[in-house]
Order: structure tokens, then sequence, then C-alpha cells
């Protein structure tokens, strides 16, 4: 199955845009605040620079991890039926373990250029950053789903007008 026929095919309740929309400035915003203070003091950086670099690298996340989360979803209810909210503890380890090994990929020269650090240095910080994320990403998630559990009929935006 290719990517534009899961796009293109009927589709079971995901998210809708506002929803991962909500879901994605929390993420980003509520990681940055406990993340920020790590980096600065593993890093190096002070912690107003270490808040730069990790804003930076969250609005590229935001686009990135807007993008995987969804085709995460439409691959998932897809194969199994089953929406995002009831994913079992398996596949939520998954889905946090792709998603921050992705960002890695796509942040890495980014931390590069907005850093003193070296090729293997920022790749260090990143896979230091890439741990904690995938911690945080699997609680956040978790948390979230069960606040805000996807309802039947979410992927229908214009319901959420």
């Amino acid at each position: 199955m290719t990517a534009m026929s899961l796009v293109a095919q009927p589709h079971g309740a995901i998210r809708s845009r506002r929803e991962r929309l909500i879901q994605t400035l929390w993420f980003e915003a509520l990681g940055i605040v406990i993340v920020s203070p790590l980096f600065a003091h593993f890093a190096g950086p002070s912690l107003g620079k270490s808040i730069i670099v990790l804003t930076a690298l969250s609005v590229t996340m935001m686009c990135w991890s807007a993008l995987y989360n969804t085709a995460f979803d439409l691959i998932e209810v897809r194969c199994t039926g089953r929406v995002a909210s009831d994913r079992p503890h398996s596949l939520r380890v998954v889905h946090a373990i792709g998603n921050e090994a992705t960002a890695l990929i796509v942040t890495w020269p980014l931390m590069v250029a907005l850093t003193p650090l070296a090729w293997l240095q920022a790749l260090a910080a990143e896979i230091g950053l890439t741990l904690a994320y995938v911690l945080y990403g699997y609680l956040f998630h978790l948390g979230f789903d069960r606040l805000r559990p996807v309802r039947a009929g979410a992927s229908d935006d214009r319901s959420a007008r």
C-alpha cells in the first residue's frame, strides 16, 4: 500500500486537524519547559540559549510530528481498525521510538547550525534529546489520549468548526 493510497482511501476516526494542532502545540510547549534545563545542564549552553535552540528544534518538530503522527494513525487505523487513543502499550513504544528516531535525522543538521557543537558532539546531544523525548513522548501521548480520546467522526474537520 503506497502513501498516496493511504490518503485516498476512506478511513476510520483519527484526530481532526484541530485536535492534531492542539496535541502538537501542547507536546512541544511542555517539552521545551521540561527539557531545556536538562539540555542546558548536559550540553553546556545557558538556559536562555537552550530555550532558543530547543524552540527552533521544536518548530521543526511541530511540522514533522504532525506529519508522522497522522501517517502513523492512518496506517494503524487501516491495518487494525483501531484508533490512536486505543493503541496498546507495545505500539505506543514503537510510535514514540519511531517519532524520535526520525526526528534525530531531521534536526541533527539544525543542531550543528545553531550551536557551537561539532557533528559528533551534536549527534551525542541529539541522542540525549531523543532518549529524553522518547520517554516524554510516551507519557505525553498516553496522557493526551486519556484526556482527549479520539471520537467517532473526529477526522471530519467540518464537525470541528
